[in-house]
């Protein structure tokens, strides 16, 4: 019998999945194709952030005598990519400015995503059972299936929330919450 996909595999696949969607935006012709990439992975990339925030990190405070300090700074990672991912709202995808962004979000995402890989999931695999990293998983994968999807089509799929752009939006809408970050 086959083992559920633990939280390391669930995330790692995350990051794949962003590395795919940051291919997209880089390559894709026309800019209204580029928009609607950066707009799905906007919403892919709050949701991986709310799922690590809400179930990961509080492990790694519990498991690692160093765990505040670790899981504080993925939230500082998270909060720089967030505040990239604000300044892309609303942007067009055919001004110099958007490919810029772009690009540091991906710096951002791929320096935080070789810390993760390279070092909080092998101490995470070392520190935990395999059951427990299996429930955190499990946990990650129904967190997901609860939040919105990304939007295959311009942000309009996303409820509007007066005053909120889309990053706001997709965490209200990720996390149940009410205006934003």
């Amino acid at each position: 019998m086959a083992h559920p996909a633990d939280v390391i595999s669930e995330l790692t696949a995350d990051h794949r999945e962003m590395d795919e969607t940051f291919d997209i935006i880089t390559q894709a012709v026309p800019a209204a194709d580029r928009r609607t990439a950066a707009e799905r992975l906007t919403v892919e990339l709050v949701r991986h952030t709310v799922a690590e925030e809400q179930h990961l990190f509080p492990v790694v405070r519990a498991v690692f005598p160093d765990g505040n300090l670790i899981a504080d700074r993925e939230i500082a990672d998270h909060a720089r990519m967030e505040k990239i991912l604000k300044d892309l709202e609303g942007l067009d995808a055919d001004r110099p400015d958007f490919d810029r962004l772009v690009a540091a979000l991906r710096a951002e995402v791929t320096a935080h995503v070789w810390e993760e890989e390279e070092n909080l999931f092998p101490r995470l695999r070392e520190a935990c059972a395999q059951e427990a990293l299996e429930t955190m998983g499990d946990r990650i994968r129904r967190a997901k299936m609860l939040a919105p999807s990304p939007p295959d089509t311009p942000p309009a799929t996303v409820p509007l929330a007066p005053g909120l752009g889309l990053v706001d939006r997709a965490r209200d809408l990720v996390t149940g919450g009410g205006g934003g970050r």
